[in-house]
């Protein structure tokens, strides 16, 4: 009887195991851990070798053409008591907070927008999207050339309040760079704006419209929560972004006028390139790095821990 029960037990386990094979589950894996082969190589040879060869250059002696000596921490100690550090670096802050708020309102609404079905929409979603199609030195260049005081469309269109000097007066070229990465990045965000609403399930609206929301509570009680991800990322993008904004500002302002647009990127350039000491610019480097990889942790951290979670886990 025993054996009976036995026997009629054995297929019941066997039934219950799992049917993946073990050795060709281990075969996949394998094959897919080659795929990251290259990208990794690629990391390597772009990312972290070069970071590398920038933070041996920071204690370095070199001017970009001799013989490279040995600095010690002398760099490091120059420019953390250059006076000038910290007023590129402030103005830096300044920019990347002052052109999130402004991108980030209109790239949202924006991107609300053009997320509708109808048809014109799809055809400003096209017009938006133009300026994230030219160089940042031919933006620069156009509008340098719109806003001069003498020749460009206070002249041409006879309009007295553009005749300014905008690029010579600080609180001005401080402003109008704003403008000019605002006009030039927006429509980036759109795009990713516009996606993260697509993805927001039409039947989240369809039970508020029962329930008698309108489409102001709509956005701030179901667009809003479900954007939560994408606000996120978009954020992310946009801070770290606006520590490389040096050849826009390069061609517009040139730092100047004195160092009223000086940010840090551009203090590396003008401290390696025209006053030929590597060294210091490659301090610089390393604290852009640092500054960069510390706001990308804190907004990453603002998602909590499941990174990958659904938009409906905003709600």
């Amino acid at each position: 009887m025993s054996n009976a029960a036995s026997t009629t037990r054995k297929p019941a386990a066997r039934a219950a195991r799992p049917k993946g094979d073990p050795g060709h589950s281990g075969q996949r894996n394998t094959a897919l851990a080659w795929l990251t082969v290259p990208a990794l190589f690629f990391f390597l040879a772009f990312a972290v070798v070069p970071l590398a060869g920038v933070l041996v250059l920071s204690f370095a002696s070199w001017d970009g053409i001799g013989a490279i000596g040995s600095a010690g921490l002398g760099n490091w100690f120059s420019v953390l008591a250059d006076p000038g550090l910290y007023n590129a670096l402030g103005l830096t802050f300044l920019i990347m907070i002052a052109s999130w708020l402004v991108q980030t309102p209109i790239s949202l609404l924006l991107g609300v927008f053009t997320a509708g079905s109808q048809r014109y929409r799809a055809a400003l979603a096209v017009l938006y999207f133009l300026p994230l199609l030219l160089s940042s030195a031919a933006v620069a260049i156009a509008f340098k050339a719109l806003l001069d005081p003498n020749f460009g469309l206070a002249t041409g269109l006879g309009l007295p309040f553009l005749a300014q000097d905008w690029l010579g007066v600080p609180h001005l070229a401080l402003g109008l760079v704003i403008f000019v990465i605002a006009w030039q990045f927006v429509p980036f965000h759109t795009l990713i704006y516009q996606g993260g609403v697509r993805q927001i399930p039409r039947s989240l609206y369809e039970a508020a419209e029962i329930d008698g929301a309108g489409t102001i509570k709509q956005f701030f009680h179901i667009t809003l929560p479900q954007l939560k991800y994408t606000i996120i990322t978009s954020s992310t993008l946009m801070v770290v972004g606006s520590l490389t904004y040096f050849d826009l500002i390069f061609v517009l302002t040139g730092g100047g006028p004195g160092n009223s647009t000086r940010i840090l990127a551009l203090d590396m350039y003008l401290r390696g390139f025209r006053a030929n000491l590597m060294g210091p610019a490659s301090v610089i480097a390393v604290i852009l790095v640092l500054i960069g990889l510390a706001l990308a942790l804190f907004l990453q951290r603002l998602g909590g821990k499941d990174k990958q979670g659904s938009q409906l886990e905003g709600m």
